[in-house]
């Protein structure tokens, strides 16, 4: 057997395992899309395909629940969050990529081991500094800003390997030609790091968005101040609310997770490129 022959039947038996492994991963979305659109029944039930199609439960979702201002909490919170945690992530980075000062290699390692510890053990303390400054129930939404982009500097060794990747020549060329370090930062690094700048951004804006324990326990079930996925959740946490609005709930999730199915299609070149390109250097 030929070495293209070889290469042909790998290929094709790569192939098929990555059709399989999507066909896996889509099932429950398929299934989600079709509950969304059954309306002989508001339950679940054993069978995937409805018997009766329709918009119903679209139209109860934005009729008879506060969707539109979970949705709208959500999408505030996201894009406040993705452009904050975009500039303090790539402003860190920049400045370890970068400046060499004493205590550069403490910081960097104090802010690695910090950042290994989960966010919930300090959920106590930070539901009581928010209720202090009447950050929680209805007033939630810039106290869940506040907490997703205070700590977000540490999340920069992506970033930071991605900086170490361009030549330190363009920066000492403008600087020589009289550019300062905040000029050299926004007109001759950022031009060139699009694929950091989506990655970062597209980081920054998923995390908010399917956040629901921090939210939740924020929100205190007052219903102006939840997000999508509180929201969506409080429809179905009692068994009546189970029954009643389970096809509420799969119609909820097909609206949230089409945003995020697009931008991601839509910059996905520029994801990938973002995570190899820091991967290079730590």
């Amino acid at each position: 057997m030929g070495l293209k022959m070889k290469n042909r039947i790998s290929n094709t038996v790569i192939y098929i395992i990555l059709v399989i492994m999507s066909i896996v991963w889509l099932f429950p979305f398929f299934c989600l899309v079709c509950e969304s659109f059954r309306c002989e029944s508001t339950q679940q039930v054993g069978y995937i395909f409805p018997k009766q199609w329709g918009l119903t439960n679209y139209i109860n979702l934005f009729t008879k629940t506060d969707f539109l201002k979970w949705y709208k909490n959500t999408f505030i919170i996201g894009l406040a969050t993705a452009v904050l945690q975009t500039v303090n992530v790539l402003a860190m980075s920049y400045t370890l990529s970068r400046l060499r000062f004493k205590g550069r290699k403490l910081l960097m390692n104090a802010m690695l081991v910090l950042g290994m510890f989960p966010g919930f053990i300090t959920m106590i303390v930070l539901y009581k500094i928010l209720a202090g400054l009447g950050l929680t129930g209805s007033n939630s939404v810039p106290g869940l800003i506040l907490v997703y982009c205070a700590s977000s500097a540490m999340g920069y060794y992506v970033s930071k390997g991605f900086f170490d990747t361009i030549s330190r020549s363009l920066d000492e060329a403008a600087r020589i030609d009289g550019c300062t370090r905040a000029q050299v930062f926004t007109k001759i690094i950022m031009p060139l790091s699009k694929p950091i700048v989506v990655y970062t951004i597209l980081t920054a804006f998923m995390a908010p968005w399917g956040d629901f324990m921090f939210a939740k326990y924020i929100a205190h079930n007052t219903s102006a101040g939840m997000n999508v996925a509180v929201g969506l959740q409080n429809l179905i946490s009692t068994p009546s609310g189970l029954t009643a609005n389970y096809t509420m709930f799969c119609a909820g999730g097909v609206l949230v997770a089409v945003p995020i199915t697009i931008l991601f299609m839509s910059l996905q070149k520029y994801y990938v490129e973002g995570v190899t390109g820091g991967a290079v250097k730590g």
